[in-house]
C-alpha cells in the first residue's frame, strides 16, 4: 500500500489540527481516578471480573467532549454524538462480518485449542435471551469508550504516524488504563501481560475495521461489544477465559491483517474524512 499523498497528508492535518492525542489521554486517566478508588474501597462487582472501577468507561468520550468542546463549542461535542450511529459510513455491508464474527471464531478456536491441550473446560452454556441482553447492554460502554478512542483520538494520531502504529500506540495506552480494575480484579499479573498483548493487538483490528467502514465508530463500538461479549459467554461467565492462548491468536490475526491490507492505512483505499 503506498503512503499518504501530500495532498492527503494536508488535508488529515487540517481536519484534526489542534487535537493533542497526550492531552487526551492524559484526561482519559485524570478523570478515571475517582472511579479506581471507589473500586479501592469497595469489593463489589458489576459481573464477574468486572470491578465498580469498570464504569470508567464513561471517560474516553467524556474526556473528547471537553477537549472537542474546548475546540468548537457544543457543536464539536454535537459532531462527535452523531457518529454513535453512523452505519450509513458501512457501504461494503460486507464489513458486517469480520464486525460481528471475527471475536465469536477467536473464541471457539481458543475453546477448541484449550480442550486439544487437555484443559479441564466445561461445556459452554448459556440462554439466548440472556446473551441478547449481555450484548445490548455492553453496546453501551463499548460505544462511549470508542467514540474516544475511534472517533477523536485515532484519526490524529495515523495522520502523525501510520494505521499500525496508531493501533499499537493506542492498544498500549488502552491496556495501561484497565491495569487498576484488574488489578482489583485480583488478576495476575501474567494474566494481565498476557491481556495487554491482546488488547494492544485487538485495537489494531479495530483500527483495521475503523478504516475500512469508511471510519465508522459504529462499526468500531459494535466489534468492541462482541468482543466483551465473548469473553463473558465464555466458561464458566469467562472465568475460563485464556488471555495468553487468546491473545496470541488476536495477535496472528492482526498480523495478517497487516500483511493483507498495509501498515500504512489498514485500509484497501485512502482514508477519507
Amino acid at each position: 500500500m503506498s503512503p499518504l499523498s501530500a495532498a492527503e497528508k494536508v488535508s488529515n492535518s487540517l481536519a484534526f489540527k489542534g487535537r493533542s492525542p497526550l492531552l487526551f489521554f492524559i484526561l482519559i486517566f485524570l478523570l478515571s481516578i475517582p472511579f479506581w478508588l471507589i473500586g479501592a474501597a469497595t469489593n463489589r462487582e458489576l459481573l464477574p471480573g468486572l470491578p465498580i472501577s469498570s464504569f470508567e468507561w464513561i471517560c474516553p468520550v467524556t474526556a473528547a467532549a471537553i477537549l472537542l468542546y474546548r475546540e468548537k463549542k457544543i457543536a464539536g461535542v454535537i459532531e462527535l454524538l452523531r457518529r454513535s450511529f453512523d452505519y450509513p459510513r458501512i457501504r461494503a455491508k460486507v464489513w458486517y462480518a469480520p464486525v460481528v464474527l471475527l471475536m465469536p471464531g477467536v473464541t471457539v478456536l481458543a475453546y477448541g485449542l484449550m480442550r486439544l491441550m487437555g484443559r479441564p473446560l466445561p461445556i459452554s452454556h448459556f440462554s439466548m435471551p440472556a446473551s441478547l441482553a449481555l450484548f445490548f447492554l455492553f453496546f453501551i460502554p463499548a460505544l462511549c469508550e470508542e467514540l474516544g478512542w475511534s472517533g477523536y483520538v485515532t484519526d490524529p494520531m495515523q495522520d502523525r504516524w501510520n494505521a499500525l502504529e496508531a493501533g499499537i500506540l493506542i492498544g498500549l495506552v488502552w491496556a495501561v488504563w484497565h491495569w487498576i480494575p484488574l488489578l482489583q480484579a485480583h488478576r495476575s499479573a501474567q494474566w494481565i501481560a498476557w491481556w495487554s498483548l491482546y488488547t494492544a493487538a485487538s485495537r489494531v483490528l479495530i483500527v483495521w475495521i475503523y478504516n475500512s467502514t469508511g471510519k465508522s465508530v459504529f462499526a468500531a463500538a459494535l466489534y468492541h461489544d462482541v468482543m466483551n461479549l465473548c469473553w463473558q459467554l465464555f466458561p464458566i461467565r469467562g472465568s475460563y477465559w485464556d488471555p495468553c492462548i487468546t491473545g496470541v491468536i488476536v495477535t496472528f490475526a492482526a498480523a495478517a491483517v497487516t500483511v493483507v491490507w498495509g501498515p500504512q492505512r489498514l485500509a484497501r483505499y485512502g482514508i477519507a474524512h
